[in-house]
């Protein structure tokens, strides 16, 4: 069973459609997202309307400190620029969209699998996973074999072996065997707002039987969801993000 796993679309409609199109293609018949399905991008409600239709399939939907924050949750350190996507989004969403978004869970776990936003450590204090210190934190604080998270915008895979955590950047399309003899904590990048100097959106699609994870980049029409934001009068600087994927 090959299940698509998608985190931080950001309300950026054109790569999500893209990436679940691309993942259909490539024989997932699971799927999973990982929060942050809003915020930063011009169409919160008519990504919603897409992953919900996805939940009432079966698929796994987690809740993300954006999506908290459309709700009313801002946090502390949020920067302005955040903050005030916060803002527009929160007025765009209606009763159904803010009741589905309430309703999300922040971790999921299935068999040795689990599913989170941020870390598995404090999922609700949204920590940022940039090291191997981090990542050894979230993977101490469950027992799960595998944990897929998303939220730094940054595809990265780190590994535990004899107490020893290890990174490596993924190289796209290309399968990575997750032997049962290690743990493992996935990073998956973004849909909606790639920040690692590649436009191209982020998924990944894993193989259950084999137990391969392949890390995928998907070209899709950025200059329309570019176009979207600024039309709706968001930041400049979330236009930029998506020409540049930084």
């Amino acid at each position: 069973m090959k299940v698509a796993i998608l985190s931080d679309v950001h309300a950026n409609l054109e790569a999500l459609v893209a990436c679940l199109a691309h993942a259909r293609r490539e024989g997932a018949e699971e799927f999973a997202f990982l929060g942050d399905l809003v915020g930063y991008g011009a169409d919160p409600c008519a990504c919603i309307d897409v992953v919900r239709a996805h939940a009432a399939c079966g698929a796994i939907v987690l809740r993300g400190n954006h999506d908290d924050a459309a709700l009313g949750g801002l946090w502390a350190d949020m920067n302005p620029v955040s903050r005030e996507s916060a803002i527009w989004t929160r007025g765009r969403l209606g009763d159904a969209e803010r009741e589905f978004l309430a309703a999300l869970p922040y971790v999921v776990a299935r068999d040795d699998l689990l599913f989170v936003h941020a870390s598995a450590a404090e999922p609700k204090d949204w920590e940022y996973i940039a090291g191997t210190v981090a990542a050894g934190r979230c993977l101490a604080a469950t027992g799960a074999r595998i944990v897929f998270g998303g939220h730094v915008h940054q595809p990265m895979l780190y590994f535990s072996a004899r107490d020893t955590v290890s990174a490596f950047t993924p190289r796209p399309g290309v399968a990575v065997p997750l032997s049962k003899g290690r743990r493992w904590l996935v990073l998956g990048g973004s849909v909606g707002q790639p920040r690692d100097g590649n436009p191209a959106a982020c998924y990944q699609l894993f193989d259950g039987v084999s137990r391969r994870l392949t890390f995928q980049r998907v070209a899709y029409d950025w200059i329309t969801a570019a176009t979207k934001v600024r039309s709706a009068g968001l930041p400049e600087s979330l236009a930029r993000r998506l020409e540049h994927g930084t």
